[in-house]
């Protein structure tokens, strides 16, 4: 009997220490594949944190890029943005505010709806080799589920009165914050003169999916210096550096 008790007490202690290898594994495995922008899963970690993020080491179509070209796109762009409620999310790597269905834009005859648009510190584009404080993204997928990312500089001015309506309800921490009876409208953010270029590159943040089309706009929008410094009291340092031209053509 006691030597059946015996076995049974060093099953069990085989076990929790199989389980406490596994608990500690897949812990390890979930730290190891989370990326960031510090320099143990940082943009030069990405393609080493998990085979998914593969492009982000291997791809030849990269973003952000410099931009150097004094070619303008002419195609114009309709905006047709409507109000969304407000909603607010920091999901660890950024401030994002989700949009809801029935806001669009239009370019060559294809409609892409916008999913949401979030901030970037320092900026991630740089025009002709200089770098903004901020930059923002609005993402759109049209049907086919291709994207078409619109980014507009930020630069240190004046306040702006849109970047303070998101500002205040922030969150400091990783949540969402929905805030009840706000609604905003995201035309707001594109600067008056619209002249853009364009090229075809990919998501800067993991899995740096390809194959995005890029619209930059050439003139910043202002915020003040307290903008700039309210975002960067949660995100300082949350862009991807610039990444090879390569072969790509910018219009």
């Amino acid at each position: 009997m006691n030597r059946i008790k015996t076995w049974i007490r060093y099953l069990i202690f085989f076990a929790l220490a199989v389980l406490t290898f596994l608990m500690i594994n897949l812990v390890t495995q979930a730290q190891t594949n989370e990326w960031g922008y510090k320099s143990q899963n940082g943009p030069k970690k990405w393609g080493e944190l998990n085979p998914e993020f593969i492009l982000c080491k291997s791809g030849k179509e990269q973003s952000p890029i410099n931009i150097e070209s004094t070619i303008k796109a002419k195609e114009k762009i309709e905006f047709n943005y409507g109000y969304t409620p407000l909603k607010v999310i920091n999901n660890s790597h950024t401030v994002e505010i989700v949009y809801e269905s029935g806001s669009q834009i239009k370019i060559e005859g294809k409609i892409y709806k916008l999913r949401q648009f979030h901030f970037h510190s320092p900026s991630e584009h740089h025009l002709n080799g200089k770098s903004y404080p901020m930059e923002v993204h609005l993402v759109h997928e049209n049907s086919e589920g291709q994207l078409t990312v619109i980014g507009i500089l930020m630069k240190e001015g004046k306040e702006n009165e849109f970047i303070k309506s998101l500002w205040v309800h922030a969150p400091e921490q990783n949540q969402e914050n929905i805030i009840s009876g706000v609604t905003i409208n995201a035309s707001a953010l594109p600067p008056e003169d619209q002249t853009y270029y364009n090229y075809t590159g990919s998501l800067t943040t993991p899995p740096c999916s390809e194959n995005v089309n890029w619209i930059v706009f050439q003139k910043p929008i202002e915020v003040s210096r307290q903008q700039i410094k309210a975002f960067q009291t949660l995100y300082n340092g949350n862009a991807r550096p610039i990444q090879p031209l390569n072969d790509r053509q910018v219009f």
